[in-house]
């Protein structure tokens, strides 16, 4: 491995199709020239098309697996996919920031897939509010962020006042301006305005994004900056070509 490429670690689910999941943050990384290594947190039988079933990965084996590559590797950046519970992301994000309090950690709260299965149902808003805030950004789109926060959107909530975390709310829903991301910060909020590109519906696009950013932070480029160059990333993913999985190239 070369010594100048910082380390980055997906924890997410194995998507055979490599659209979604770890396969295409591997693929993420690689294009952005960070060494990649994966934890798988659960094993799906699904296309670009159609999900049909999940196996999750017990919860001691992934802390065992986080534990081993912390312990081996001083890992610059860690992007999160699907979890099974608000207590497993807990713990992975706690063991995270206890081996290694200055690794970076974006999660992409993939709380259903879009067939409508549900990963992660949100009960304890008290709990989650406390685990957000050991999370440096998180990357929902309209739907999840209302999930998440209820009346984020109508109520005009604002990270500085009710949010614990770093929000890029992902523009794909955005009724007034399809395409542009807002990146809620502390003190600032910025939009990311879309390009001119002529972009395609993608499979796993959630994913490539919120692994780009991962790169990105652990190539020592700040949150505004990693969500821009990310963005232009993701809109050449989008207009690759005109099917459910893109291809990859920077």
């Amino acid at each position: 491995m070369s010594a100048n490429r910082p380390f980055v670690l997906t924890i997410a689910g194995l998507d055979p199709s490599a659209g979604a999941g770890l396969l295409a943050d591997i693929k993420t990384f690689e294009q952005h020239k960070v060494n990649g290594f994966a934890i798988s947190t659960a094993n799906t039988i699904q296309t670009e098309n159609t999900f049909f079933e999940i196996q999750w990965t017990d919860l001691s084996f992934l802390i065992r697996s986080i534990e081993t590559f912390f312990l081996n590797y001083k890992i610059s950046a860690v992007k999160i996919g699907i979890v099974s519970t608000l207590y497993d992301l807990n713990r992975i994000v706690s063991t995270i920031k206890m081996l290694s309090p200055s690794t970076k950690i974006v999660w992409d709260p993939v709380l259903r897939s879009t067939t409508k299965f549900e990963f992660m149902t949100i009960k304890d808003y008290s709990d989650l509010h406390k685990i957000l805030s050991k999370i440096d950004l998180i990357t929902p789109n309209y739907n999840e962020i209302e999930i998440l926060f209820p009346g984020f959107i109508s109520k005009n909530l604002r990270p500085q006042n009710e949010i614990p975390t770093h929000i890029l709310l992902k523009g794909g829903h955005n009724e007034n301006s399809i395409g542009t991301d807002t990146l809620f910060l502390k003190n600032e909020v910025y939009n990311l305005f879309p390009s001119e590109k002529k972009c395609f519906e993608k499979h796993g696009s959630g994913c490539v994004l919120s692994s780009a950013i991962a790169s990105n932070l652990a190539l020592n480029q700040n949150i505004t900056e990693a969500c821009k160059n990310a963005k232009i990333y993701i809109e050449k993913y989008l207009s690759s070509n005109s099917t459910l999985i893109g291809y990859h190239y920077v």
